[in-house]
Parts: C-alpha cells; sequence; structure tokens
C-alpha cells in the first residue's frame, strides 16, 4: 500500500534523484484513479475554469468553486498529496486575506497545500502563510493568472534578462520557505539549470525533462480536451472519440428498441398484472 505522500517524502524522492508526477483532478471518481495509479501529487488546479465549467481562461475561477472541487477530490484521494490551487485575487489584496483564504483549503477542503502563482511581488504573502503552518507550492514561468499582463500563453525566460530573472526569483522563493516549485513553459536548459540550483522539487510543465517532475491537466492527458493542444501535451488515451463513440452506441440502441434487454430490467409476479386494472 501506498504510504501518505507528505512534503518530507516528496524532498526524499529529490534527493534520491527519483522522479515525482503530478496530475490536476477536480472530482471524486478522477482523484480515485489518480490514487489507485500511484500519483504521488493531485493539483486542484483553477484550471477547472476551462477544463470543468467552459471559462474562457482562469481568471472567473472563485474561491468557493475551487473549495467544491477541492472536497470531492479529497473524499477520493487518500495517499496523494492535495494541492489547493489559490485562484485569482485570492491572494492578491492583503496577506491576511490570503491566510485566511489558504486556511480554507486545509480546514475546509481537506488539501495539505496550497499552490500560488508569482516571484518577488509574492514574498510576504508566501511567508504569511508558511508562518500560519500552511505549506507552499510556488509557481513561475508562464502563470496563467496574469495571462493578460504578459500578453498571452507565451514561454517565459527565452533571453538572457529573463532567464536570469526567473532563476533569481526560483531562489528567492526557495529561501522564503516555499516546498517546491512549479515551472510552467520554461525551456528546458533553463528549467534544468534551475532544477539544479534549488534543494526543493521542481515540477514542470512545458519545462523538460530536467526538472525533477512533471504535471499535466487530467483532460489534456486523457485525451477528452479536443479544442487546445499544447506543444507539451502528450497523450496517453483518446477518451473524447471512445466517449462520443459509447453514446452514439446508447443512442442507436434506445432508438432501435435493443435497450434495454431482459438482463437490464426488473421483473414481478405475473399474477400480480391483472389486479392493476
Amino acid at each position: 500500500m501506498m504510504k501518505k505522500i507528505t512534503v518530507n517524502v516528496l524532498r526524499e524522492q529529490k534527493a534520491r534523484g527519483e522522479k515525482i508526477s503530478m496530475v490536476t483532478a477536480y472530482d471524486y471518481p478522477s482523484a480515485r484513479m489518480a490514487d489507485e495509479a500511484g500519483i504521488e501529487m493531485i493539483l486542484v488546479g483553477d484550471s477547472l475554469g476551462m477544463a470543468m465549467l467552459g471559462y474562457e481562461n482562469t481568471l472567473p475561477v472563485t474561491m468557493d468553486e475551487m473549495i467544491h472541487h477541492t472536497k470531492a477530490v479529497s473524499r477520493g484521494a487518500h495517499n496523494a498529496m492535495i494541492v489547493g490551487d489559490m485562484p485569482f485575487l485570492s491572494y492578491h489584496l492583503s496577506v491576511e486575506k490570503a491566510v485566511a483564504n489558504a486556511g480554507r483549503f486545509i480546514q475546509e477542503a481537506g488539501a495539505q497545500v496550497v499552490k500560488l502563482e508569482g516571484g518577488q511581488e509574492r514574498l510576504e504573502v508566501i511567508k504569511g502563510i508558511i508562518a500560519a503552518e500552511i505549506p507552499v507550492l510556488g509557481h513561475l514561468g508562464l502563470t496563467p493568472q496574469s495571462v493578460y499582463q504578459m500578453g498571452g500563453f507565451k514561454v517565459q525566460g527565452k533571453n538572457k534578462a529573463q532567464a536570469e530573472k526567473l532563476l533569481s526569483e526560483a531562489r528567492l522563493l526557495e529561501e522564503a520557505g516555499v516546498f517546491g516549485l512549479v515551472l510552467e513553459c520554461v525551456p528546458a536548459p533553463l528549467a534544468e539549470l534551475i532544477s539544479k540550483s534549488l534543494s526543493i522539487p521542481t515540477i514542470g510543465i512545458g519545462a523538460g525533462a530536467g526538472c525533477d517532475g512533471q504535471v499535466l491537466v487530467w483532460h489534456d492527458l486523457l485525451g477528452i480536451t479536443q479544442d487546445m493542444k499544447p506543444r507539451f501535451v502528450k497523450k496517453y488515451a483518446n477518451l473524447h472519440e471512445e466517449i462520443v463513440s459509447a453514446l452514439k452506441m446508447y443512442k442507436d440502441e434506445v432508438e432501435k428498441g435493443e435497450f434495454p434487454q431482459g438482463e437490464h430490467s426488473f421483473s414481478m409476479k405475473e399474477e400480480e398484472i391483472p389486479k392493476l386494472y
């Protein structure tokens, strides 16, 4: 039986050179399957805005929506570390508000840690949350909550100035006390350099194989999503086609009267039927 994944377990994995697997999940059955597969970390990402709720980006996602989905995930996963993703404006207004919202993930939703985006500008918030005994996973590179400021979903750190800034901010986040760091859409050589420069684990998404672990969105890796195909995604299944095919078969059998058959129905004593007339 897999042991409960903790911050210390992840640190030990990095020290041994063992790669860390992480996926997003947004509901109970997905969390159960990820747990059964032995995935170390489950991120209840604000990506649920696009993957589950049909928003254009992550910005409309609220704390209440995040808590709702994190509760479901925490009921399904018992071994994986559950990471609550702090949504837009849940940690931007004040340290006190950020700590309170981070606390909701722990108290109400059953998460073990929280994740938030940003570098130097988030140091005081990160320190405040950690001071409240809540572990924090950092996030640098492409930070989707800053998509408008960045001018779109673009690779970060491609020139010397950007690369130096990312490396510096990664070290600052480690000094501030984050237990790990997500690197999103960062050139592979830079992500590898950052990973080797830190004692904490790095989790890459579109950041190459040099990170200490990888994360993908549930709907992307299982081939459920059809409209978005980021370069860094590998499809391990094509569930969209399989599900649509199954639904078409169901519709066809219903229309032809082939479903349900006797084995799908319940019976009663024949003598009881006349009593109904």
